[in-house]
């Protein structure tokens, strides 16, 4: 297939834009992706006639534009990882005989996008469109442990900042024991939490940039469970979890 550098070198402006914590000179634009400035002047001057990115003369900065925003919000519209999940959790489901779901982070939530049951198991409170406490959920666990430290400690500053949930009481410490394990097995597990005598193990899908998008999970009758078993679940949904990353890398 052939290749067309300036697109390429485009998308690598809006990438790099999109990841800034504000608007960048052309110069440094330039300079970090090894670029040669006339270059990133006409591509910057095209893009802006498109509306994807904005200047700001008094700065002599560039930075997104409206057309930018609303590729994020058609993107979201079109629910991009639901839809590439669904075939890999119904495929889950279907193997080891257990509901599954797919879930984002939000905040310091967990938002369910896709759910399968499996014949004759339990009814499940993780429907589409339900949130959960992060850090009680083995979806949430498997994104906040993909997370930088110092994000998991912005998102929970104090203990003020766990939702109550039953008379358990849960610290940022506590929290970082449970999140350093699940960065040790890549799996995350949480039972009884969420519903009394289920239990739940969840692995965390990241994008190209490593950043964790979404987590795929499994849940179960913790009482009717061995510790084989849970070892099974655990590597079917991290393998479930490995799938996903291809299919939306692709």
């Amino acid at each position: 297939m052939a290749r067309v550098p300036a697109a390429g070198n485009a998308m690598r402006i809006l990438t790099t834009l999109a990841s800034s914590r504000g608007p960048l000179a052309a110069v440094a634009l330039a300079t970090g992706l090894g670029l040669p400035r006339s270059s990133v002047y006409q591509l910057l001057e095209e893009m802006a006639e498109h509306g994807f990115v904005l200047h700001y003369p008094e700065e002599r900065r560039w930075g997104l534009g409206p057309s930018a925003f609303e590729l994020g919000g058609g993107y979201a519209r079109q629910q991009p990882l639901a839809r590439l999940g669904r075939p890999v959790l119904d495929a889950l489901v279907d193997r080891v005989g257990e509901s599954g779901h797919l879930a984002v982070l939000s905040g310091t939530d967990v938002l369910y996008l896709a759910e399968e049951r499996a014949p004759r198991r339990p009814s499940l409170v993780t429907d589409v469109g339900v949130r959960l406490p992060a850090h009680l959920t083995a979806t949430g666990r498997a994104l906040l442990a993909g997370l930088p430290r110092e994000q998991v400690r912005a998102l929970y500053p104090d203990a003020t900042a766990f939702a109550a949930r039953g008379t358990d009481e849960w610290t940022y410490r506590r929290l970082s024991v449970v999140l350093e394990r699940v960065r040790e097995t890549g799996v995350a597990e949480e039972r009884g939490e969420v519903t009394p005598n289920l239990a739940s193990v969840g692995s965390a899908i990241r994008d190209r940039t490593g950043w964790p998008v979404a987590a795929i999970a499994l849940t179960f009758n913790q009482e009717a469970t061995d510790s084989v078993r849970v070892e099974a679940l655990g590597t079917a949904v991290r393998d479930a979890a490995a799938a996903l990353e291809r299919r939306i890398r692709t």
